[in-house]
């Protein structure tokens, strides 16, 4: 496997080819395929929780039922606590890297589930990539550009004319524009407002139109804004966008921890 980077310092557009460099390891929860180099991880990468020690939990943390010979105790693989067999289940944790579903209880398997359909459907929406008007800074000129998640999760690319990459983890705010929003300075949502933002509406009247980016630049501490305004395609632009608003709030949760 491998993910694509472009070639800032020869100043071309070419991308190159870098190894993925991940690797199969076993943690107490199970199988993992990691990167070689923990500063690779994906931005939406949650740690594995401190488990509860045994000593501590004598009865399953959800029914109180105490543990024997016949009720065996189990960590939840995402919260750390214990719970007996009825009160927990298997399912995919892909926020934690583990190959097969994992011992969850109900409070985080839901939680589970309803990530997964941003790994089913919203990153393959945001690898596929939308066309934006983009608007660099306070620059009058602006350039159409494909814009795109990178495999490895880690970066937007802009790919037109010219070419320049956004590290996710280096976003301070994002402010997702729709038909009627005028932005203004004290508009823009953080990631914390993101989560219960009126901004995107998926099948209501208002649909996402644009959106602005405050970062900082790779190897700068300058603030950059960029101005990303749908093109021709609206209605693709648009569920792009949607899907980068579920991406925000997998973000923050990831930086809350």
């Amino acid at each position: 496997m491998s993910v694509f980077q472009y070639d800032l310092k020869r100043g071309s557009g070419k991308m190159s080819t870098v190894p993925d460099c991940k690797k199969l390891v076993r943690s107490p929860g199970g199988l993992r395929m990691v990167p070689e180099n923990g500063a690779f991880n994906s931005p939406f990468y949650l740690d594995e929780p401190q488990w509860v020690p045994d000593k501590e939990c004598p009865s399953c943390m959800q029914c109180d039922k105490k543990y024997d010979f016949l009720t065996r105790k189990h960590h939840c693989r995402r919260c750390g606590r214990c719970f007996c067999d009825k009160c927990c289940s298997k399912v995919a944790l892909p926020r934690m890297c583990f190959v097969d579903p994992v011992r969850q209880c109900g409070e985080c398997s839901l939680v589970s589930q309803k990530e997964m359909e941003f790994y089913d459907k919203q990153l393959k929406v945001l690898m596929g990539g939308g066309s934006f008007i983009v608007t660099l800074g306070t620059s009058k000129t602006s350039e159409t550009m494909m814009c795109r998640l990178s495999n490895n999760h880690r970066y937007l690319f802009f790919d037109g004319e010219s070419h320049f990459e956004v590290e996710l983890s280096r976003i301070s705010s994002m402010q997702v524009l729709t038909e009627e929003s005028t932005p203004e300075e004290n508009d823009i949502h953080t990631y914390t407002s993101l989560l219960d933002s009126q901004y995107i509406s998926e099948g209501g009247n208002s649909r996402a139109s644009g959106m602005l980016l405050h970062y900082k630049p790779t190897g700068s501490q300058d603030p950059q804004q960029s101005r990303m305004e749908a093109a021709d395609d609206k209605k693709a632009a648009s569920s792009w966008l949607a899907a980068m608003h579920k991406a925000a709030k997998l973000l923050y949760e990831a930086r809350d921890r």
